[in-house]
């Protein structure tokens, strides 16, 4: 939901005891009093000293005292570090270097649970991984074990980054001036560089929208650089700044031009501080570099060897937990808007879709289901509590489903005779976060003044999960539940409320769509000035693209108790300044000195709101729907937030270019182990024009949330609004639904593996550097390739086949084979409603045969399977099914598909009973002569067709049960 303030904070500098470098100047805060001893200059940072090297059964420990006179450079030198060095697993590696007295705030074992170690003393000899050091001044370096003399994965040493100091890499950022390379730890301040391959493949580190793609710009070969800052904001989707989560983990996919094939890695930064990581390569420089800047907590890394993408991503889930399993119609067709304004209205959506055929399975609300704006509540006029039960009912008897928001805030009391049993009873059980004198920090959204659960409480969670049973109990029977604003979000800097009129229940903005800010954005190529609002596609027989037409502008708006424990410090302003969006930390979420119990300052724990709120949504789930599998869908997220929740990229704009982010957002979710993913499809903010939510429906169905949303005051852009849109949602959903099998299977890797569900094309061909950058296509599994149309006023779109030619790419609507260019371009065909769907050779796909109005109906139909051999004649695929809502461990079974020359045998293990039959069996490939006979486990069939020309055969009226074995054979 939309809650942005165009802020900006000018941050000026004071006389330092020492000179200050070009990246002191830029960074200098308001807190450093005349005579401080900060230098904001790390030149003079001596580094640490090795000493008292202890071998332990899994690694080393050793201690690391300050090598000299202490810089201070922007918080004061902490002497005396501890390296703790651990080989996990044969695949991981630990790296931690702390402060020796642990006063730094570490992330708790309470708040993530991170994946142990194998405890195998025979890992420090045969583990892919080699830990590597230099005393004085100390440094440290990763290398392959099978690679000892290759340029190492991580290297922090002086003698191999560029000589200091540079100026500002980025010409128009200061702070992007590098002064040194040493180990920087101080109370409020740590540093620590390595060097990377010269414009090395990058990917993940965010949540971001990138400019430069999925690929992340390390500033080589005309980039920039970038600079990824870790701090939780509540924004409408900006381009290149920080966003509602915070993941330090990137993957790094490095190719051998000699050996022509390629290796990746991930490296892990587990921290919960505010921190910038920037991404740059100094000019005339042989190398590119890493560089960790952070406000505070500790270096503890962790290192994964792959070597395959695939491999670095389930290694980084085995550490910080897999992803929660979903329910079988959380992947159904959702739909909501910020403008349903009573049940009616929202009934009337439902009915509507089912009048035009469109399936829907969950109807949502935004906070207009609620009274004054306050969760848990509904609106007694209009949506009166006994009519929302009866809505949902309604739904659930149609096999269908309904989910409502919860923000962050609870709305505060505004006299004693206000009753809200939210706010009282968290006051009852003190579970809101406090001033530093201990008062309730008041802040303000939507309600007006409101307070904010401390998750590091007793009694919150206990608090959450009655709460959401109350409302439950009210009426709001959901089947799953929206978090919403939970950076957290604050519309006032500090405790506004402390001292204000609490009956003052304004915001301090013009709602979108109200009179002062009509929503008057559209699409690039639409001109509501010659074409009306409508958006739709002709106007009186005339096309309304005008390639003149700009529409609306790109997307940039204007364990210790850590810093808790600190004295003589501003928490709300630290020394180094962070690449904040809104600059001021506080700005539009609550402040950095605002406590939690036992001390502990929202400073160091901020990026950790939104995962707490989702653990205490989760366990609160299972205990009012015992047995069943939550469905959470979450907008800010941290590592280990995938266990709980899914995502959704926040709000976006209905525009050209936020469809293609949205590719770029649902890979790097795939990477944060967080595979639940989608954007507002159709944009959330402005205007959509029916073009642009005819391709958007479609690329949306291939991707693993399906929500259409958008904005209060905005047109409506309901699938079924414009006919083309209609035909083109009815298609599309027919395939995702079909496609439902194969959806649910990877969903299951991913739960016990880690495995993602969408892919980088160079996820599956990783030896193919001109796919390393592309992001405008994706590969959902291994096996299916969406190529979708991401400009206005397109009839062909361009995509690269991965294989290079040695790979058969198959039409998903003709099956057939794509005569592509081997490594480069092929033009194809994309008129208005269709969206290139390409099946790879070797896969062997179970399909629903029927798909229906409901993910319900459609599971009771008969199944299907589609098998499109390689030139050898195999394929292989295997599908997971068991009862679509039990939490494992439950019944399953999981059928395996394997094809060659002339058979296809199917053997199905596993207890769970799977009533329906496989009607239909379709093999492409399978020769180019029509078979004389094709039997079923030595049993003529009657039913089957070949089609010569597509080599393929249509096998119909199997009746073919999927448990046991079975062998399709033709001759």
């Amino acid at each position: 939901m939309l809650a942005t303030f165009l802020a900006g904070v000018l941050l000026l500098g004071r006389a330092s005891a020492r000179e200050q470098s070009s990246l002191g100047r830029a960074l200098l805060g308001g807190n450093v009093l005349a005579g401080e001893p900060l230098s904001h200059n790390v030149s003079s940072c001596p580094g640490y000293t090795l000493s008292g090297l202890r071998e332990t059964r899994t690694g080393l420990t050793a201690h690391l005292n300050l090598a000299g006179p202490a810089c201070n450079a922007f918080g004061h030198d902490i002497a005396n570090l501890t390296l703790e060095v651990t080989y996990d697993t044969q695949t991981r590696l630990h790296v931690n270097i702390y402060d020796t007295d642990r006063s730094q705030f570490t992330i708790p074992p309470s708040i993530i649970e991170l994946g142990h170690g194998t405890g195998d003393a025979s890992l420090k000899k045969k583990s892919d991984l080699v830990f590597n050091h230099e005393s004085s001044p100390f440094a440290f370096w990763i290398t392959r074990r099978s690679e000892p003399h290759a340029q190492p994965l991580f290297d922090t040493r002086a003698s191999s980054l560029p000589p200091t100091p540079i100026p500002p890499v980025i010409p128009d950022d200061n702070s992007t001036a590098l002064d040194g390379f040493p180990l920087v730890f101080e109370d409020q301040y740590i540093q620590l560089t390595s060097a990377l391959p010269l414009d090395t493949n990058i990917y993940g580190l965010g949540e971001v929208i990138a400019s430069s793609g999925f690929r992340r710009d390390v500033g080589a070969n005309g980039g920039k650089g970038s600079v990824q800052t870790n701090w939780a904001r509540d924004v409408a989707d900006p381009v290149n700044e920080n966003v509602y989560g915070s993941h330090p983990i990137y993957l790094e996919h490095r190719y051998n031009e000699t050996t022509q094939t390629s290796q990746s890695h991930g490296v892990f930064h587990f921290s919960a501080a505010g921190s910038d990581t920037l991404l740059l390569t100094p000019p005339s420089s042989p190398v590119s570099l890493i560089e960790y800047r952070s406000l505070g907590g500790t270096l503890d890394f962790y290192f994964f060897s792959g070597p395959s993408p695939k491999k670095v991503i389930e290694q980084y889930g085995e550490l910080v937990g897999l992803p929660t399993w979903q329910p079988y119609w959380g992947f159904g067709f959702h739909l909501c808007r910020w403008g349903y304004t009573t049940v009616n209205d929202t009934k009337a959506q439902v009915d509507a879709m089912r009048a035009a055929g469109i399936p829907l399975e969950t109807m949502w609300n935004d906070i207009d289901l609620y009274h004054a704006v306050r969760d848990f509540t509904t609106d007694p006029t209009s949506f009166p509590a006994n009519e929302v039960r009866d809505f949902i009912r309604e739904l659930a008897a149609n096999n269908q489903h309904y989910i409502p928001i919860v923000d962050a805030a609870i709305a505060h009391q505004v006299n004693d005779t206000d009753v809200y049993e939210p706010f009282t009873r968290g006051k009852e059980l003190n579970v809101w976060i406090k001033n530093p004198d201990g008062s309730d920090y008041i802040g303000q959204v939507w309600p007006g003044y409101t307070v904010f659960p401390d998750w590091f409480a007793d009694n919150t969670a206990s608090y959450w999960a009655e709460a959401l049973k109350n409302w439950s109990d009210l009426g709001v029977e959901f089947s799953g539940i929206w978090l919403d604003m939970n950076e957290v979000s604050s519309f006032c800097v500090g405790s506004c409320g402390s001292t204000a009129d609490l009956f003052n229940t304004s915001v301090p903005f013009i709602l979108p769509g109200k009179p002062g800010n009509p929503v008057v954005d559209f699409p690039q190529g639409y001109d509501p000035s010659v074409s009306g609002r409508s958006g739709n596609i002709t106007v009186n027989g005339t096309l309304t693209f005008n390639p003149k037409a700009n529409g609306k502008p790109s997307g940039l708006m204007k364990r210790g108790r850590g810093a808790g424990g600190l004295k003589d410090v501003n928490l709300n302003d630290p020394p180094y300044t962070i690449h904040n969006g809104f600059g001021d930390l506080a700005e539009h979420t609550i402040s950095p000195n605002a406590t939690h119990v036992g001390g502990i300052v929202e400073l160091d724990v901020h990026n950790l709101w939104g995962l707490m709120e989702e653990k205490a949504t989760h366990s609160a789930l299972l205990k009012i729907q015992p047995g069943k599998r939550p469905f959470i869908i979450s907008r800010s997220t941290f590592p280990s937030s995938g266990k709980a929740t899914g995502h959704w990229l926040g709000d976006n704009f209905s525009g050209w270019d936020y469809m293609y982010y949205n590719i770029q957002g649902a890979l790097q979710f795939q990477i944060f182990q967080i595979p639940m993913v989608g954007a507002d499809t159709c944009g959330f903010i402005g205007n959509a024009d029916e073009e642009l939510c005819n391709r958007w429906m479609q690329l949306s169905a291939f991707m693993p949330f399906y929500r259409n949303h958008n904005i209060q005051g905005a047109i409506s852009q309901e699938p079924y609004r414009w006919d083309s849109v209609a035909n083109a949602s009815r298609t599309a959903i027919a395939i995702r639904y079909s496609l439902l099998p194969y959806w649910y299977t990877l969903f299951a890797n991913s739960s016990l593996h880690g495995t993602p569900t969408v892919r980088a094309l160079f996820f599956e061909f990783p030896d193919e550097p001109e796919l390393f950058g592309i992001d405008h296509q994706y590969l959902v599994g291994s096996d299916i390739l969406v190529t979708p149309v991401l400009t206005p006023n397109a009839a062909t779109v361009d995509g690269v086949f991965p294989g290079r030619s040695k790979v058969t790419w198959r039409d998903w609507y003709t099956h057939e084979v794509v005569n592509a260019t081997a490594g480069g371009n092929t033009t194809l065909d994309a008129p208005l409603g269709h969206i290139n769907v390409h099946i790879r050779d070797g896969a062997a796909l179970l399909l629903h045969a029927e798909p229906g109005y409901t993910t319900t109906e459609t599971r009771a139909g008969p199944y299907a399977l589609l098998v499109s051999q390689d030139a050898e004649g195999h394929a292989f695929g295997t599908a997971y099914i068991d009862d679509g809502e039990s939490l494992p461990p439950t019944a399953s079974t999981t059928v395996t598909f394997r094809a060659s020359k002339g058979n296809v045998t199917i053997a199905a293990t596993g207890h769970y009973h799977v009533a329906q039959k496989l009607d239909t069996v379709t093999v492409l490939g399978a020769g180019s002569v029509k078979p004389t006979a094709v039997k079923v486990n030595g049993r003529g069939v009657r039913s089957w067709e070949f089609d010569e020309g597509l080599g393929r055969l249509i096998v119909k009226q199997t009746g073919i049960t999927l448990a046991g074995s079975t062998i399709l054979t033709w001759d």
